[in-house]
């Protein structure tokens, strides 16, 4: 049976914020288009801003379907489910903002992620939640978390800004998506904080 919220508290908040990963969906306005779901994970990339707001680190390294949706149209939807423990699954579907480097949001929001912030950061992307759902993850699998990947974070800690910007640059479809919406602002703004 699922069950509605009217906001992100409690024990809601707590479930979030204890996931070691999250899922992102978001599609473009065209039926033709591409609909993008994407794994999120490394700790304290996410946080609960508020009782109705979430904001999570967009980092360098893959594409910028997110980006590109969302400033397209906002829509978006985060999920978590429940490897260990009850069995849950929570959606939150909102509306979705990136914010990037040269925003004069950007240093208030940066600054909720304390030590999780990296040079590979080139947004944030902040969502107002519509509807918070929860229900059954009873065919959810039990999977043990091992730890982080420090890979991600390792490979882009070796870049300067400018070389993390040139690594940008470079890579497909940043600049637009698959379906050619404009994504990531190139150049990429450098970092002030």
């Amino acid at each position: 049976m699922g069950k509605l919220y009217e906001r992100i508290d409690g024990r809601l908040r707590t479930f979030i914020e204890e996931q070691p990963v999250f899922f992102t969906a978001t599609a473009p306005l065209s039926g033709d288009g591409h609909v993008n779901l994407s794994p999120k994970g490394r700790a304290g990339t996410l946080v609960v801003v508020d009782d109705q707001q979430l904001a999570y680190l967009d980092f360098g390294g893959s594409g910028a379907e997110t980006i590109a949706h969302v400033r397209e149209n906002g829509r978006i939807t985060l999920m978590w489910c429940a490897f260990s423990g009850p069995p849950k699954i929570v959606r939150i579907h909102g509306e979705g903002e990136a914010v990037f480097r040269d925003d004069p949001r950007w240093p208030e929001l940066i600054g909720l992620f304390g030590a999780a912030d990296g040079p590979g950061a080139r947004a944030v992307i902040v969502v107002r939640a519509r509807r918070i759902a929860e229900v059954c993850g009873y065919a959810v699998p039990f999977m043990d978390y091992q730890g982080e990947r420090t890979l991600h974070s390792e490979h882009l800690a070796r870049k300067t800004d400018e070389e993390f910007a040139a690594y940008c640059e470079k890579k497909d479809h940043i600049a637009t998506s698959l379906d050619g919406l404009p994504a990531l602002p190139l150049p990429l703004p450098a970092r002030t904080v």
